[in-house]
């Protein structure tokens, strides 16, 4: 067999040996064949190196074990401590007290059972030996089947893995006494997956989950570093020694408590170890900023010289994208990542007014549809005509999450702080001086939430209300006041 290659009625298949020590991990097969679905000779020689390569692998692994996963331990004590629970409820069974509930379940534990008959023929040899003892008897068989149970977890697990002299000591001793071990945290690798995996298949957005499975990634650190256990004031000490706004602290606190309502709900194990026990994350007394401070924290909105004065520093610096998109929030005041999100089918006729369709947002209100402010209608035409890629806003944005608006932010944060502007006011600052402009202009303000996408709070409005017209928006929308040195430029005339 040439190049491990058998013409069949003209199809070629791929085969392998297997090695004699390793036939047992293949159900006893000898020789390894698939077919590669081609009579050409060339390319059966080229299809069959991924497949003989992965049958390469599997061999290996048969022959000298996987090596252990990073986390080990964990698993494995969780799986003791399940039976464990599993003893403890037959021996209560059998002299008729009450069980507790199990996060294994007997058709489990069969099943098991069904794998290894080796466990099978000692679990009849035990049985045998302690039938006809009465209760006693029947106690001590439960004794027998759990020592069974541990001994075959022992040798498949070190059979189906590559060990040290050192991890078979220890894996023995977690053998006889899984209490002895304590975890480095509840908060494991193969639970945050888990979740992970639980959340993606919710349409959770990938930014959240990142960020969430950051934070919690970075308590887990925390409770192995210390050893504590996770409670209400491990929890606290960790708030403490991170000293961060509280309004981040409250993003972290947010991070714990989702999953640990996920775990409580969906990981059978940790209700277990958690039973009755108060949520941590919660009733944490965080720093208030409050009076003068406050009012200080609070970022400030620009003036409408403030707004012309960055214009012309974006022109003259030739960011022409940003200077566009200076003039595209301070005449919708619409967030920044909606407006890099436009494209040039966002661009509608609606009762014949020209509006922006904005159907990308953080917020259910934020769906909705803007009259164009008369003073940009040639700004956005000249936009849709130089437009290469469809989006109005040309930006080079890297985000994995398909944020366009990340390198406009950061362009602006630098732009306005050589203007001599602090942290106090950043480009969502531009939404702030739309709506007091908005409100100046005697616009009502209900009307103004749906210009700028805001729920008002209130159910007449929010979930009854049809809204206003499209006349009554760009009415409103052609009150924001013209920014006079950009009239005098030609813009927005």
């Amino acid at each position: 067999m040439a190049n491990n290659l058998e013409l069949q009625g003209g199809t070629y298949h791929v085969r392998l040996a297997v090695p004699v020590d390793v036939q047992k991990a293949f159900g006893g097969r000898r020789v390894l064949s698939q077919t590669l679905m081609t009579g050409t000779h060339q390319e059966a020689l080229d299809r069959r190196l991924p497949i003989l390569a992965a049958w390469k692998a599997q061999i290996k692994i048969a022959r000298e074990g996987k090596p252990l996963p990073e986390g080990w331990q964990d698993n494995l004590v969780s799986g003791l401590l399940e039976l464990e629970s599993l003893k403890r409820n037959r021996k209560l069974d059998i002299i008729g007290e009450p069980t507790a509930p199990l996060a294994v379940s007997e058709s489990e534990v069969e099943a098991f059972k069904a794998k290894n008959p080796g466990f099978v023929a000692l679990l009849e040899r035990v049985i045998d030996h302690e039938w006809d003892n009465g209760v006693e008897g029947e106690l001590r068989i439960q004794e027998g089947l759990h020592r069974a149970f541990k001994k075959t977890i022992q040798n498949e697990f070190a059979s189906m893995h590559r060990l040290s002299s050192d991890e078979h000591k220890e894996l023995a001793g977690l053998i006889n006494n899984p209490k002895s071990y304590t975890p480095k945290s509840p908060i494991t690798k193969a639970r945050l997956a888990t979740f992970r995996t639980f959340r993606e298949n919710r349409n959770i957005a990938a930014k959240t989950i990142d960020q969430q499975q950051s934070k919690l990634e970075k308590l887990s650190a925390y409770l192995t570093q210390t050893g504590k256990p996770l409670d209400f004031d491990a929890i606290s000490s960790w708030l403490d020694s991170i000293n961060l706004a509280s309004k981040t602290l409250t993003q972290y606190l947010l991070a714990g408590n989702v999953f640990w309502k996920w775990a409580m709900k969906h990981d059978a194990r940790w209700r277990i170890d958690y039973k009755d026990r108060a949520n941590p994350f919660e009733e944490h007394d965080l720093p208030k900023v409050r009076g003068r401070d406050k009012v200080d924290a609070q970022r400030k909105d620009f003036t409408l010289d403030d707004l012309t004065k960055l214009h012309a520093a974006a022109v003259s610096e030739g960011l022409q994208a940003l200077a566009d998109l200076i003039l595209l929030g301070t005449f919708t005041g619409a967030r920044i990542e909606e407006l890099c999100q436009l494209k040039k089918d966002n661009v509608i006729t609606v009762d014949n007014v020209l509006s922006f369709d904005i159907t990308d947002s953080k917020t259910k209100a934020g769906i909705r549809v803007v009259p164009i402010h008369p003073g940009i209608i040639d700004l956005v035409k000249r936009l849709i005509n130089d437009s290469t890629d469809e989006y109005l806003i040309v930006t080079k944005s890297r985000s994995k999450y398909g944020i366009r608006s990340d390198p406009m932010v950061k362009a602006f944060g630098r732009l306005k702080t050589a203007q001599g502007f602090g942290s106090d006011r950043v480009f969502h600052s531009i939404r702030k001086t739309v709506i007091t402009q908005l409100v100046r202009a005697n616009v009502q303000g209900t009307l103004i939430a749906e210009l700028v996408g805001h729920e008002t709070g209130l159910v007449t409005f929010d979930v009854y209300s049809q809204g206003a017209t499209t006349a009554q928006k760009f009415d409103a929308i052609s009150k924001l006041p013209q920014l006079s040195k950009l009239e005098s430029a030609g813009i927005g005339t």
